[in-house]
């Protein structure tokens, strides 16, 4: 993490922030909740990847004149999606523990259907953003919202307006971390105004300054991803093709994944 004299001056900050959710998994494929379980980007995923570092080079950093600085969290599916985005951009990867996403304590590699079938109270409860998730060991979403944005917080102020900020990590966080950033918190500490983005997609913000020196966050972008071929299924662009099968994308069709991450 940036250090007290790594900082931009007392004005300065990055021209833009982008959070950008990691590509596709074995786990999201299969409707599972994957919290803090660290497994890799499946074949969908990669593909993914390699599309969203294409589109966020091409949209963000080819010919801007600002230098990229790349935020990652610790785990691989995230790393994965942001190597392939330094890469392209000439930039080296920093990972950054407050950037991990949300734990969800026992009910981690779970199916959604299972979750549902074995818990229907507190998973009906979490459904409806009454916290039933809290009762297996999962970690406040306030919790998750401070740290994230202490750690965007930090990384925006560590560079003048000649850079822009681009941090790879999770749903749940990205959703709780922008909420944060945002106050809607205070108007709603459920934390249920937004949702996280798809796999490979992301929320953009420009980072101001207020008169008296308070950060203020303008989203511009939310849930904004590559363009695809018309016909492709950026879930399951593989589909029909002769090693479809081997692709990872089937998915858990019993299982409804509930807009609450």
């Amino acid at each position: 993490m940036p250090t007290a004299d790594a900082r931009g001056d007392a004005t300065g900050t990055v021209y833009a922030v982008t959070l950008v959710r990691h590509g596709r998994t074995a786990y999201n494929a299969a409707g599972r909740l994957q919290g803090q379980v660290d497994i890799p980007l499946n074949r969908v995923g990669l593909w993914q990847a390699d599309r969203t570092a294409q589109a966020l080079y091409e949209r963000y950093v080819q010919g801007s004149g600002r230098t990229p600085i790349v935020i990652s969290s610790p785990l691989e599916r995230a790393r994965q999606t942001a190597e392939r985005f330094a890469a392209l951009a000439g930039a080296g990867v920093t990972v950054d523990e407050r950037v991990k996403e949300r734990s969800f304590g026992e009910w981690e590699g779970c199916r959604w259907s299972d979750l549902e079938q074995n818990y229907p109270r507190d998973f009906g409860m979490w459904k409806r953003f009454q916290d039933g998730e809290m009762r297996h060991g999962a970690e406040a979403k306030a919790a998750v919202g401070r740290r994230g944005a202490l750690a965007v917080e930090d990384w925006a102020c560590s560079a003048g307006a000649d850079h822009e900020l681009f941090v790879f990590s999770h749903g749940a966080w990205i959703s709780q971390t922008a909420q944060k950033l945002m106050h809607l918190d205070v108007v709603d500490p459920t934390y249920a105004s937004l949702s996280g983005p798809d796999n490979g997609h992301w929320v953009r913000f420009r980072v101001l300054r207020t008169l008296d020196g308070a950060l203020l966050w303008r989203m511009t972008e939310f849930n904004r991803g590559p363009s695809v071929e018309p016909g492709i299924d950026w879930n399951d662009p593989f589909a029909g093709s002769e090693d479809g099968a081997d692709s990872g994308s089937a998915h858990d069709t019993a299982a409804a994944v509930p807009p609450v991450l």
